[in-house]
This record gives C-alpha cells, sequence and structure tokens, in this order.
C-alpha cells in the first residue's frame, strides 16, 4: 500500500475543530467579510475545457489529490465511527449559505489502493517539510460538494495544526465548457510561535497554493 494509511483507531474523531466558523469558506462574501481575526484568500486557475478535464479534476480533487500533487503526505486517514452522533457535514446552496444536514452515505467509496474518498468528517494528517523540518498538520473534512458541475470540499483544522482555519478546493465546469479549480481559505496561526513567524507561514501558505494550482494542471494530472 501507498504511504497514506488508514488505522482502524481513531484518533481525531474525537476532536473538536479548532474555529467556529464552520463553513464560511464556502461563503460569497469571504473576501470582504471573513471571520473575525482571520485572514482570507482566493486563488482561481483555468484547467482546461471538457467533460474529460472535470471528471478527472473532480476525481483528483476528492482522492486527496491536490494534496498529493503539490508534495505534501496525507496520511492516518480515518472514517467517522459509525455512530447517530457521527458529524456528516452541512449541504450549502450556489451561494454558500448552509439549507441543511447532510444525510449519512454509509456506503462509503475507496480508491483502488484501500484510501476513502473524502467525505464529511473523514479526518486526516497532512505532512508538510518546510526548510528540513516536518509538519503535522491534522484536519477534518467539514462538507463535500458533488453536483453536476461542481465538485470538492472543504477541511478545517484540529488540534495540532500550525494554523487555525478552514480550506476548500472546488472544481466547476462553466456553461462554454472551460474547468477551473478555486482555492478559498481564512486562517490564522495557530500558537504565539507561529504567529511570530506569520511572515514565514503566509510564505508558506503562498507557495503551497502555487503548488496546489499546479498539482491539477494536465501536465500533473
Amino acid at each position: 500500500m501507498a504511504s497514506e494509511q488508514i488505522r482502524t483507531r481513531s484518533t481525531h474523531s474525537g476532536q473538536a475543530l479548532t474555529y467556529a466558523a464552520i463553513g464560511a469558506s464556502q461563503a460569497d462574501d469571504l473576501m470582504y467579510y471573513p471571520p473575525k481575526g482571520f485572514r482570507p484568500f482566493e486563488a482561481t486557475v483555468r484547467l482546461g475545457s471538457g467533460d474529460d478535464r472535470f471528471e478527472s479534476a473532480a476525481e483528483a480533487v476528492l482522492t486527496w489529490g491536490i494534496q498529493r500533487g503539490s508534495g505534501m503526505s496525507v496520511e492516518n486517514i480515518e472514517l467517522p465511527p459509525s455512530t447517530d452522533s457521527t458529524y456528516v457535514g452541512l449541504i450549502y446552496d450556489a451561494s454558500g449559505a448552509p439549507i441543511g444536514p447532510r444525510e449519512l452515505d454509509e456506503a462509503h467509496v475507496y480508491t483502488e489502493d484501500g484510501t476513502p474518498h473524502v467525505a464529511p468528517g473523514v479526518t486526516a494528517e497532512l505532512i508538510i517539510h518546510v526548510f528540513g523540518v516536518k509538519f503535522v498538520a491534522p484536519v477534518r473534512v467539514v462538507s463535500v460538494t458533488s453536483d453536476e458541475h461542481r465538485v470538492g470540499f472543504a477541511y478545517g483544522t484540529l488540534p495540532g495544526h500550525p494554523e487555525t482555519g478552514e480550506e476548500s478546493f472546488m472544481v466547476e465546469q462553466h456553461p462554454d465548457g472551460s474547468v477551473w479549480v478555486t482555492i478559498r481559505s481564512f486562517s490564522r496561526p495557530s500558537r504565539w510561535y507561529y504567529k511570530v513567524a506569520s511572515p514565514l507561514v503566509r510564505w508558506q501558505q503562498r507557495k503551497a497554493t502555487k503548488q496546489y494550482l499546479r498539482a491539477l494542471l494536465p501536465a500533473r494530472a
């Protein structure tokens, strides 16, 4: 099996997200009115055009392809426990407003190597190396969009993540057939020492975003 592993015993499912504005990365006015104290960010790039391009990009997004393609490792992917209290996320309308809870899908989808597809409540650890230093960034998927021409998801930070906030990855096919990916986030340093190093953190965020966007370009897909 690849370096990503699936633990049978959950290590993050009992932890709470480290921020309150769950789902705010989907809001249309995020760039103008981010959650108080958070820095918003958005980047969009065209991936090509056509149904095949959209479907391949959507599949890559839902299997952690953006993260892996950017050089991160995605480890300790954990499904939420199957209980009545399982968090399954919300459904959002086109403007980003929550309209109700998502139904729990017991028939979870897996890739050929056994990695779970992205789904609400799934947790994972993103492993990032910066100047030779290893950072472990635990996240939980808080929403998944799977429409005919719009596919993506958002994850929020868990305790131990260098940042506090949320990030979303959305692939869309426009009426003219063109395919685009948009990355949106709001964040702030999670600890005082990350705040002191905030210029480096922001540089790393910009670098990661460029790598995210390149990860889905046709030459890399």
